[in-house]
């Protein structure tokens, strides 16, 4: 790849323009084509001659050279904005698998556990969840772990343990299970479109900065989300500024869903390879 520098007369630089010379003859006359086509910029259309023979043997690559980079400046532009508008359309759609994974998943312990969830406080999921975090921490700095499970299904578990917490925040903790698997489904498909919801927004207002961290950033503020938690719950909610509870919870679950979608990412990155 090189970088194209167009000068004005002083010149000073206007503009870098990255394109790809497609013959390794291109490459090498490529300093001579930027001397050209600096004196020819400073002429404009008046009829110049060529300084040295070098540059008259040249002169043919060096107006295809620069005639497709005329061409492609347009469509570096169109081909920008169109990555723009695809990058937040993937981030819908993989947000939306991430969350279908991990409700197959919670589904899947509705069947074999039926909804005994019920009866656990906000509190106790608070510490459930600081209990995953820890151990993707403890992965994280370890980095090798006895029981081979890897991070991603404590990723989940915080997803679905975040939508558990949120629903036993609104329906209180119950003596029994006193709802059925199609309830509770409900009740989670309901979290779970607020979840995305306010992940579109906030993405939106962002512009993607999440693509740019990294795994462990995530877990990092997930942590931080369950310590601010367990303090307005020993505060019992009388705080001055926070948010609440639920919206600490509502993040801990977006965070594990990047989280998610970042290792699997990575994966099929590791899988091209």
């Amino acid at each position: 790849m090189a970088w194209i520098c167009v000068a004005n007369p002083n010149n000073t630089l206007l503009c870098f323009a990255k394109i790809g010379c497609d013959s390794e003859e291109e490459k090498q006359i490529f300093p001579l084509c930027f001397s050209f086509f600096s004196r020819l910029a400073l002429l404009c259309f008046a009829k110049i001659g060529c300084v040295s023979e070098e540059e008259k043997q040249i002169f043919p690559l060096c107006f295809s050279f620069f005639s497709r980079l005329a061409l492609s400046l347009p469509l570096l532009r169109n081909n920008s904005a169109k990555k723009t508008y695809m990058t937040q359309t993937d981030t819908k759609v993989e947000f939306e698998q991430a969350l279908a994974a991990c409700r197959e998943l919670f589904a899947r312990k509705l069947h074999d556990y039926g909804v005994a969830w019920r009866v656990m406080r906000p509190s106790t999921m608070t510490d459930q969840l600081y209990i995953k975090v820890a151990r993707i921490r403890s992965l994280q700095t370890k980095g090798c772990a006895m029981v081979d499970e890897g991070v991603v299904p404590e990723f989940t578990a915080i997803v679905n343990y975040s939508i558990v917490a949120l629903i036993q925040l609104e329906r209180g903790a119950a003596l029994t299970e006193d709802m059925d698997a199609d309830e509770a489904l409900a009740l989670y498909d309901e979290q779970a479109e607020r979840a995305l919801e306010l992940m579109l927004r906030k993405n939106h207002d962002y512009d993607e900065a999440w693509r740019l961290m990294r795994v462990s950033s995530l877990a990092d503020l997930i942590l931080m989300k369950v310590f601010r938690t367990k303090r307005i719950e020993e505060l019992e909610g009388q705080t001055w500024v926070s948010e609440g509870v639920a919206a600490n919870y509502m993040d801990m679950l977006n965070y594990a869903v990047f989280a998610l979608i970042k290792l699997t990412i990575e994966r099929e990155d590791e899988n091209t390879l």
